[in-house]
């Protein structure tokens, strides 16, 4: 993939504005992405413990159409 000119440009006048590099914002970025899907992972894991830890405690049950009223 290319990025275009005009992206390269702007880029490298956000980077300067920032006191970094193109590639030090690239690098950021992609340490952002890592750790945004490092939480998903943890919170998604969680999320599958908890249904599978569920016990039922003898609620009403609510039928989809109850559910679903307006």
């Amino acid at each position: 993939m290319q990025l275009d000119e005009d992206v390269i440009r702007r880029a490298k006048v956000v980077a300067a504005r920032r006191g970094t590099s193109v590639s030090g914002l690239v690098a950021r970025q992609l340490e952002e992405i890592v750790e945004r899907d490092a939480r998903y992972e943890e919170a998604r894991h969680q999320a599958l413990h908890a249904l599978a830890t569920v016990t039922n405690r003898g609620g009403r049950r609510w039928s989809r159409e109850e559910l679903h009223e307006r």
